[in-house]
């Protein structure tokens, strides 16, 4: 196979991956707090004295975007979405981690959880207690919980501290590497769930054309193939 295979084969790798991504994407669209998810290509060039160059596409880098969903209402005393830059923290079996998904509920031990269990942390980075008896459970703007009219905590809102990486795990949760803060200037929404910053359409279209790219890589590997064949099957014939 020459330069031109190889080039055209490192970029269908990178498309197929690309594919997988968008797909998740798609399949996340109506995923409470979920972030969409992007590829980045980039070019490997190998050059040697007296060789021909040869060019790689990659698509290693995944870039996450942190564009504010759409914010829905829905009634519910225990929905909370933040309006702004920042984080709920949650306390998972493999330590805290962030997350923008506030459909939360109680345990039976009175904690605020997440979906999957997790106890969501106040901002003193403890669980969060609701009493089981509360007849009505206020949360304001700035995260301050309070039940029937007593002031209980306030639950925290962070984001990452200048020079720590976030490290995407699934979908709607986050691992910090390194210092997190109190996030500032955003807000806490009680009633409200934050939406998919999904663009359905944009990676609808994206996705077809990907699969075009794909099938114009796949029809030009086919054609080499056929065309290094015909040459070896000439050069048998000839000697």
């Amino acid at each position: 196979m020459g330069t031109t295979g190889y080039t055209t084969l490192s970029r269908q790798t990178g498309l197929m991956r690309e594919m997988r991504v968008v797909a998740n994407n798609i399949a996340n669209a109506a995923t409470t707090g979920y972030r969409s998810e992007g590829l980045i290509f980039s070019e490997f060039i190998q050059s040697a004295p007296g060789q021909e160059s040869l060019s790689m596409a990659r698509a290693n880098i995944r870039n996450t975007s942190m564009e504010q969903g759409q914010l829905t209402q829905s009634g519910g005393d225990l929905d909370l979405a933040i309006e702004g830059d920042g984080f709920f923290l949650v306390e998972t079996p493999a330590g805290e981690r962030l997350s923008r998904s506030g459909a939360f509920s109680t345990n039976a031990a009175g904690d605020l959880v997440t979906m999957d269990g997790h106890r969501v942390l106040d901002a003193g980075r403890a669980p969060v207690f609701i009493p089981g008896d509360a007849q009505s459970i206020k949360f304001g703007a700035d995260g301050t919980l309070s039940a029937d009219g007593r002031a209980l905590g306030q639950i925290g809102v962070f984001q990452a501290a200048e020079g720590t990486q976030l490290i995407r795990e699934d979908g709607v949760m986050f691992r910090a590497e390194g210092e997190i803060e109190v996030a500032g200037d955003a807000r806490i929404l009680q009633g409200f769930l934050e939406g998919s910053n999904v663009n359905a359409i944009s990676e609808v279209a994206r996705m077809v054309e990907i699969q075009r790219a794909y099938e114009m890589g796949q029809s030009f590997l086919e054609t080499e193939d056929k065309r290094i064949r015909d040459a070896v099957k000439n050069l048998l014939k000839s000697t």
